[in-house]
């Protein structure tokens, strides 16, 4: 195995912006080009922000730059709304290497920068830099498979390993490991049996939370789930008893009574969105500097259900004067994954320690894991 520095370009002012196409089908055929995005696409613009963009000249129908509103659609008419570039907020760019193969590479993210384009983000994610690492590397590989592509997640503000597949076998079969743990989860609790002790794959975290946790070692089984939220176009998670089973072992490592902090090491099974969050603030100890999350699992402000209805120069609904999912200034870390090589047939574990919370690299023990 090998580690190979860092990498990382820095990003331009503003993107590229960005086209999003559509084919209308036969349940579209005559509906207007107003109805069709205001309906179809609430979630990227309200009724007089669709108006503003087809006034803009940013929509095209079958090539040709549609103007009026009204126009009729046809079964089949290609449809392009081109998003105008923008300047990004700012994130970071060096991505640390702390393993490569042939199969996979395992980076160290840093804290506020996104894993996938989403929202504001388009650019400045760690796919980009992927993208563009590869191109200066000059590999010939396949389209399909012309860079290393993220096979899981952390937020946006969550610092530590991220591991992506170089190619198509190892993101199938990386990706199989992580969804393991949760089928196992989900199979455990329809036949109310306790988790089984050995998972695909291992993924420790360091946390840092507000209060002191009493107890050393605390399993949290609450359900996460989904409710509205302004800003938040698919939904906020939250902790909700009829949401899908999550779990997560916390053990205490450190208690600040001066700070009145708890330094704690979580391990998941599954990995619903913001789990962590959620989860140690179900318990009544957000983490520290959650601007999202409070005791109970749920977000800080009770309006929940308000709408925004007004938008941004571009059309696009402006930006939530409430948290969002993608705000920072928690401290999340991931710590330490485990797992087989994907491509192996024999058990080849390796571990892939980064910067704890006090800055030092620790490499701890590691059980035996196979995907």
């Amino acid at each position: 195995m090998s580690a190979a520095g860092s990498f990382g370009v820095a990003w331009p002012e503003f993107n590229d912006g960005i086209s999003y196409h559509d084919t209308i089908s036969r349940p579209h055929a005559g509906q207007t080009l107003i109805h069709f995005y205001s309906s179809k696409h609430k979630s990227s613009a309200p009724l007089q922000g669709w108006l503003q963009r087809i006034e803009n000249r940013q929509i095209c129908v079958d090539g040709e730059v549609a103007t009026d509103p009204d126009m009729v659609l046809r079964d089949g008419a290609e449809l392009v709304y081109r998003r105008m570039s923008w300047k990004e907020p700012d994130a970071p760019y060096l991505l640390q290497v702390l393993y490569e193969d042939d199969d996979l590479i395992a980076l160290n993210k840093p804290s506020g920068l996104q894993v996938l384009p989403g929202g504001l983000f388009q650019q400045r994610t760690v796919l980009t830099q992927l993208l563009w690492h590869a191109s200066e590397s000059g590999e010939l590989v396949p389209v399909q498979e012309s860079h290393a592509i993220p096979v899981h997640r952390l937020g946006r503000g969550t610092s530590g390993v991220l591991l992506c597949a170089k190619t198509k076998l190892a993101k199938v079969r990386l990706a199989a490991c992580f969804a393991g743990a949760t089928s196992v989860l989900r199979s455990n609790r329809v036949m109310n049996q306790q988790p089984e002790k050995e998972s695909r794959i291992t993924k420790v975290y360091r946390a840092l939370t507000s209060g002191i946790i009493e107890r050393n070692e605390i399993v949290i089984n609450q359900p996460i789930g989904m409710i509205r939220y302004p800003g938040v176009a698919r939904g906020l998670y939250v902790a909700l008893c009829s949401g899908k089973p999550a779990l997560s072992k916390v053990t205490v490592l450190e208690r600040n009574m001066q700070k009145n902090e708890t330094l704690v090491q979580v391990e998941i099974q599954s990995g619903r969105p913001h789990q962590i969050r959620i989860h140690l603030a179900f318990i009544g100890h957000p983490l520290l500097g959650d601007p999202l999350y409070s005791a109970g699992g749920q977000p800080s402000f009770s309006d929940c259900e308000l709408e925004d209805e007004s938008f941004a120069e571009d059309g696009g609904y402006a930006r939530p004067a409430k948290p969002v999912p993608g705000d920072c200034g928690y401290h999340l870390h991931a710590h330490r994954v485990a797992l087989s090589l994907p491509t192996r047939n024999e058990v080849n574990n390796v571990s892939f320690p980064s910067f704890t919370f006090v800055k030092k690299i620790v490499i701890l023990p590691l059980k035996h894991h196979s995907c």
